[in-house]
């Protein structure tokens, strides 16, 4: 007899992404995951474009713009029906990548929480995330 879980943690998806301006790392808990009680693993390792300078500064500032925006598809793409995001990292991409969630209609129920952190090995990331995911 399988025991069904009635409180909407049971199908609550929660990430957690460290990133910087060229690389993110995802880290997924999913309570529905019949493995155990809410297993938490590195989803997907992503890695940014890396842009040539321009003589053109306009046309870098352009081309910076579509990268970003590109990277964080590919993030949020990793997201699948998340209903809470820990973003955490370097510098001040994680308050952009934010904004970009809040801006995707997709997500625009997923509760999102932010912090600072250096980069970590994937082992840290998860026991750093094991806490922030509870």
């Amino acid at each position: 007899m399988a025991f069904i879980k009635k409180n909407n943690m049971a199908s609550q998806k929660k990430f957690g992404v460290w990133m910087d301006k060229h690389a993110a790392t995802v880290i997924a808990k999913d309570e529905s995951i019949q493995k155990g009680d809410g297993d938490i693993l590195v989803l997907a390792h992503i890695v940014g474009e890396k842009i040539a300078p321009h003589s053109s500064e306009k046309t870098a500032n352009n081309h910076e713009k579509m990268a970003l925006a590109k990277y964080f598809k590919q993030i949020a793409s990793q997201l699948q029906n998340a209903t809470f995001v820990h973003i955490t990292g370097t510098g001040q991409v994680q308050e952009q990548f934010m904004h970009y969630l809040a801006e995707t209609p997709q997500f625009k129920n997923t509760q999102t929480v932010e912090s600072t952190s250096t980069k970590m090995s994937d082992e840290k990331l998860i026991e750093m995330m094991a806490q922030k995911l509870q």
